[in-house]
C-alpha cells in the first residue's frame, strides 16, 4: 500500500483528492495538512511515502515545506497546484519534486502519478512538459527575470497582479503588512518595475499571466 499525505489549505480539495486516491485500491491517505508547517509535522510523525503538496498555502508555504522535506529525505513530493506557467514548475522540479500536476488533471492521472513516483519515476503533466520544452527552445539562454524571485516573492507577485492590496495579501498569506511591503519592494527592485502595471506586463511577457488579467486598482 502506498502511503500518502495530502497538503492543501482547502478542505474540499483534500476531500476530493482523498476519495480519488483511495478508490485506486493500492493508495492509502494517512493524513491531511492545511499548511506547510502542519505538513512538516505530519511527515515526521506519519512517515508517508509521498506528500501531495499544494505550493501556495498560508504561513511557510508549500515550496519551503517541500524543500525541507526533500532535504531530510522524509518523503517524495508531488506538486499539485493551479499554476502551470513558468518559472514556478521549473523551480519546484529543480528543488527535487518528483512530479508536477495541475488541479485540472483527471483522477486517472493523479493516481498514475502517485504510482510512478512510488516506483522511483518522475511524472509531468503534459501541459508542464510542453511549456518546459517551449521555454528551452524559444528562450534558449535568455534568462527570465522571474527566475530571480523566491517562491514567496512569486506568490506575492501573482496576488499583486490580481489586484490585491497589501492588506489583502497580508490576510491571505498570514503575513504582516510590513513583511508583505518588504516582499513588494524586493519584487519591484528585482524586476526593475516602477508600478503594478509594469508588473502585469512582465508577468504576461514571461508566461505567469493570461493575456487578459483582471484590472488593477489604482490605489494600493
Amino acid at each position: 500500500m502506498i502511503r500518502v499525505l495530502l497538503a492543501d489549505d482547502h478542505k474540499l480539495v483534500r476531500t476530493g483528492i482523498r476519495k480519488i486516491l483511495e478508490s485506486s485500491g493500492d493508495i492509502e491517505v494517512v493524513g491531511e495538512a492545511a499548511s506547510g508547517e502542519e505538513a512538516l509535522e505530519l511527515v515526521e510523525t506519519l512517515k508517508p511515502d509521498i506528500c501531495v503538496m499544494d505550493k501556495f498555502m498560508p504561513g511557510m508555504g508549500g515550496f519551503e515545506a517541500s524543500r525541507r522535506i526533500l532535504a531530510r529525505g522524509s518523503a517524495k513530493i508531488i506538486c499539485l497546484t493551479v499554476y502551470s506557467d513558468m518559472p514556478l514548475p521549473r523551480k519546484i522540479l529543480e528543488l527535487g519534486a518528483q512530479a508536477y500536476l495541475t488541479k485540472d488533471c483527471t483522477p486517472e492521472e493523479i493516481i498514475e502519478a502517485v504510482r510512478m513516483v512510488d516506483r522511483g519515476e518522475r511524472y509531468l503533466a503534459p501541459v508542464i512538459a510542453r511549456r518546459l520544452a517551449d521555454e528551452t527552445l524559444l528562450r534558449g539562454d535568455h534568462e527570465s527575470p522571474m527566475n530571480s524571485l523566491s517562491e514567496r516573492e512569486l506568490q506575492v507577485l501573482l496576488l499583486i497582479t490580481q489586484g490585491d492590496s497589501t492588506q489583502a495579501i497580508s490576510d491571505k498569506l498570514c503575513l504582516s503588512p510590513k513583511t508583505v511591503s518588504t516582499y513588494r519592494s524586493r519584487i519591484f527592485q528585482k524586476l526593475d518595475a516602477d508600478n503594478n502595471v509594469d508588473l502585469v506586463r512582465l508577468a504576461m511577457r514571461y508566461g505567469l499571466l493570461d493575456p487578459e488579467p483582471p484590472p488593477l486598482s489604482k490605489v494600493d
